[in-house]
């Protein structure tokens, strides 16, 4: 049988993160992309801060809630080796550490509108409009919810098997 059809499993089988995962997780660490961006300019650091983020209050809430999806994209890594086993019983529940992310987000961007005075502006509705669909993504997306029940105890079993094998049958 032929299953080059199938792009969203990997060559042992398992279920790829979404794409769309890693665009929610970059969304929701933006205040640490921002910060990163900010360390390559020479002559003002905080030129590129202050773009985004005028009130430094808001950068720091941005980058409190970024911390979670820096986590999250850390057990999104591990599970793609599938060696730390001690993270294996925190992946399968972390599609609740994205919830929380994704309604701390919500009041945080709440918490910016009524900061200005509930005035309109371009930013706000971006970033209302990527967590609406990021909620309704993850609210209705079956192969998120499948990739966050693929990593079981049986398949990292094996995983360490095979690698106690292949090291067994190195040449010296």
């Amino acid at each position: 049988m032929n299953f080059s059809h199938i792009t969203w499993l990997d060559e042992r089988g398992h279920i790829k993160p979404p794409l769309f995962l890693y665009l929610i997780l970059v969304f929701l660490a933006r205040g640490w992309c921002i910060f990163v961006a900010s360390l390559t300019q020479f002559n003002d650091r905080s030129a590129l801060v202050r773009l985004f983020y005028p009130e430094k209050s808001d950068f720091i809430l941005a980058l409190i809630a970024g911390v979670g999806a820096v986590l999250l994209y850390g057990l999104v890594i591990a599970e793609r080796k599938r060696s730390w086993l001690l993270l294996r019983p925190l992946f399968s529940r972390s599609i609740w550490l994205l919830w929380a992310l994704l309604i701390l987000d919500a009041v945080f961007l709440l918490q910016r509108i009524v900061h200005d005075d509930y005035l309109f502006k371009v930013g706000y509705s971006l970033d209302a409009l990527f967590l609406f669909w990021s909620v309704i993504y993850v609210l209705k997306s079956k192969r998120l919810h499948y990739y966050f029940a693929d990593w079981t105890l049986e398949d990292s079993d094996m995983a360490n098997a095979s690698k106690t094998d292949t090291q067994a049958n190195k040449p010296l």
